[in-house]
């Protein structure tokens, strides 16, 4: 027990009484609840349970993750700073840095899709611009359920406006993505939003308090009751009631939000921030304690100062609300008329709310009484930390060829799969996001990654991109872990990039199920692999748990956000075809694998098998030389092979750029094996200098033969089928705006 406080706090009025009941409520286990005691050493009030829960849910502890992450590599000499603070920071050079981190928005974008997703986009843009960063980019990874189920037209909509909305009013251009469609998504949707910001590298702000009696300042939007217990809700799956929750989503406003950022760069600018934190979950409760908590200081906080924007409103709420485009700052003493002028130019709110202390707690005011008076360090060093049970996924068999038929009909087969949901255009989607805004985007929404360059007028670009292939996490988590880090940076290498580095977003069910917690354990052995083999740390992420509805999980979908280099944008390749006579070659080893392929899923209507194996050495050692060949002007397209396979990767590149290609049915392997296997650690070059790449395949070791050629209006597999591009991109662009219309299922 505690030493007996100096200052305990008072009851609010009508304060209810805290039963078991009102302790579950609030997400807190009975065993978490007896710990909160032994700290307190009383009954806590209804305003200290209340950050109790905010901070030891799942959403702001990582109590059942946390034990899996440090297994992750989050160091490089290039790293700046990883994970722990609001997002990641490498080192790109010229005394320049990128600033980025992905994070989830699913339950309250299932709730109200619109303010859900909206919000999403808010939070982690204030998470990178709160280190100082102007951001640059946004990509988002969406994931819905089947597109027959009644609710997922709607969801979609909801959701890509609110991306949209929020992104284009700020005028952040949104650069790339990926969508998918699967049942397992019913009723539990999945929106991971990403955002890469730029900051000079020795002025990046860090959210650790420091200097006792220093003010604590209040800046941006009033607080409302939205978003209150929105942690809590993200903590716990969903039920019939879901509708319900509607009161625990926050409300956006991204022209405020864009008046924050740029009030919050230019004082930034000056020398008066010492700390600066963004208020996301648990708001001013989670901003103010770990503030506190990393610089080990106290901090006194008076509540009836906080602006507030309804009437009415108690320390209960104002603790817990998660209104939008808030911040809170330390300052240094004497700077904060300087501030406040800042933001009353940009017509934004400006409180001095509190003080550090030396008491190391949280000590709350209202109107002079204190009504929470918590002991900081035992928060932390005490909260629940679990070592969940967990049941290892078995490698399922791998499945023959001999046991994939082969098409009756090869063009009926290309053309089913490219227009199904998952390979079809999304350019529905990515047309309403504006991705040219600032004009700094080289390579659009379409490929394997965007291109953006750092600054106007300036050679260096960065390449971003988003990927996971859940439904080979669900076969083989450490598979599917490895393969999508593995992917990402693939994806960074065929436009020419060094990937640097990656951001993840954990997607996953209840963790208290054995197998749930498996396929997380799985998925994190399997990324931690790739990321040693391939230099490519995770520098910052986000952990969503308990994504399930009425006991049924998603499909662990561990997304992987990455980031890479190009010193010079002049020498990116996409991955279109442009013109005739090109050579193409495929890079890598085909062997055929067909299980868990989209292959086997749309034209045959089955889920089974093995994920495809991904051998690390042999992804660097391909990934390199593919780079190389890039950097040398020997590449004029370029595309990983991944959904789909070969034939899926040489339609994507047709249509891209308008001219078709002949290819060659090879005579050592199946040819739907060959077509649409989806082996790993794969490109497709097409290039004018075919003898110069392979003879260089064959000196670096990589596999590398020529396949066909570029040209015509045609896509043509000799022997097997020949296939107009008019057709093929027909197949291609309508079955989404098909769908949104009400047209298709």
């Amino acid at each position: 027990m505690n030493a007996p406080e100096k200052n305990p706090p008072v009851k609010l009025p009508n304060e209810p009484v805290i039963t078991p009941q009102v302790v579950a409520e609030h997400g807190l286990a009975p065993d978490e609840y007896q710990r909160l005691l032994r700290i307190m050493g009383r009954d806590p009030t209804m305003v200290e349970l209340g950050i109790f829960s905010a901070m030891w849910s799942e959403h702001c502890s990582y109590k059942s993750s946390k034990v899996w992450l440090k297994k992750l590599p989050t160091q490089a000499p290039w790293v700046i700073c990883g994970p722990g603070e609001n997002a990641g920071v490498i080192d790109i050079g010229d005394g320049q840095a990128a600033v980025f981190k992905m994070e989830s928005h699913n339950h309250p974008s299932y709730i109200e899709p619109y303010q859900g997703a909206a919000t999403g986009v808010g939070g982690i843009l204030r998470d990178v611009f709160t280190m100082g960063a102007r951001p640059i980019a946004n990509v988002n990874a969406l994931r819905f359920g089947d597109p027959s189920h009644p609710k997922t037209r709607h969801l979609v909509s909801g959701v890509v406006a609110g991306i949209g909305g929020y992104g284009n009013c700020m005028g952040i251009p949104t650069v790339a993505g990926e969508t998918n469609f699967h049942r397992a998504y019913n009723e539990n949707i999945l929106v991971n939003a990403m955002t890469v910001g730029i900051a000079p590298a020795d002025r990046i702000f860090y959210s650790a308090a420091a200097g006792l009696g220093n003010p604590i300042v209040y800046v941006g939007s009033k607080t409302g009751r939205d978003g209150i217990h929105g942690a809590t809700m993200s903590s716990a799956e969903f039920s019939e009631d879901s509708e319900s929750k509607r009161p625990t989503v926050q409300v956006g406003d991204p022209f405020v939000e864009k008046l924050l950022l740029e009030a919050c760069l230019e004082l930034m600018a000056t020398d008066a921030i010492v700390a600066i934190q963004d208020m996301g979950a648990a708001g001013l409760t989670s901003s103010s304690f770990e503030m506190a908590d990393k610089g080990e200081l106290g901090v006194e906080l008076h509540l009836d100062r906080v602006p507030m924007r309804e009437t009415g409103m108690n320390p209960y709420e104002l603790m817990l609300s998660e209104s939008q485009e808030r911040m809170l700052m330390v300052l240094k003493p004497g700077r904060e008329e300087m501030a406040r002028k800042v933001f009353e130019k940009w017509e934004l709110d400006f409180a001095v709310i509190g003080t550090l202390t030396d008491t190391r707690r949280m000590v709350l005011r209202w109107h002079g009484d204190v009504v929470a008076n918590i002991p900081i360090p035992p928060v932390v060093t005490q909260a629940p930390m679990y070592e969940r049970p967990w049941t290892e996924t078995r490698l399922p068999s791998t499945l023959a060829i001999a046991d994939v038929p082969a098409p009756k009909d090869y063009g009926a087969a290309l053309l089913k799969m490219i227009g199904c949901p998952d390979l079809a255009s999304k350019a529905w989607i990515w047309r309403q996001y504006d991705h040219l805004i600032m004009g700094n985007t080289a390579i659009r929404p379409g490929g394997d990654s965007a291109v953006v360059r750092v600054a106007a007028n300036k050679p260096k670009a960065l390449a971003i991109t988003s990927d996971c292939t859940p439904r080979y996490c669900a076969a083989h988590p450490e598979t599917g872990g490895r393969q999508a880090v593995a992917e990402a940076w693939r994806n960074l290498t065929a436009v020419g990039a060094r990937p640097l580095a990656c951001t993840d977003n954990m997607n996953f069910g209840n963790p208290t199920k054995p197998e749930v917690m498996g396929q997380f354990g799985g998925c994190i052995t399997g990324m931690a692999e790739a990321c040693r083999a391939l230099d490519f740390p995770i520098v910052s992420g986000n952990v969503s748990l308990y994504n399930e509805t009425e006991g049924r999980p998603i499909m662990p979908t561990p997304v992987i956000g990455g980031v890479g280099l190009l010193a010079d944008v002049e020498g990116c390749v996409d991955i279109a075809l442009r013109e005739a006579g090109l050579a193409l070659v495929l890079v890598g080893e085909t062997k055929g694998h067909l299980g868990q392929s989209i292959f086997l899923r749309e034209v045959h209507g089955r889920e089974a098998g093995a994920p495809p194996p991904v051998d690390l050495t042999v992804e660097r050692r391909n990934g390199d030389f593919v780079r190389g060949q890039i950097g040398a002007g020997h590449v004029a397209a370029c595309h990983d092979l991944s959904d789909g396979g070969l034939l899926i990767a040489l339609t994507e590149m047709a249509m891209a750029g308008a001219t078709g290609a002949t290819i060659e049915a090879p005579g050592d392997i199946a040819p739907h094996a060959w077509l649409f296997g989806e082996d790993q650690g794969r490109y497709l070059l097409a290039t004018a200098r075919p003898d110069a790449v392979i003879a260089a395949a064959a000196r670096a070791g990589v596999p590398a033969r020529r396949i066909g050629t570029s040209g015509g209006g045609a896509l043509t597999v000799e022997g097997l089928m020949a296939i107009s591009l008019s057709e093929l991109r027909r197949s291609h662009e309508t079955w989404l705006p098909a769908y949104m219309a009400g047209e298709a299922a």
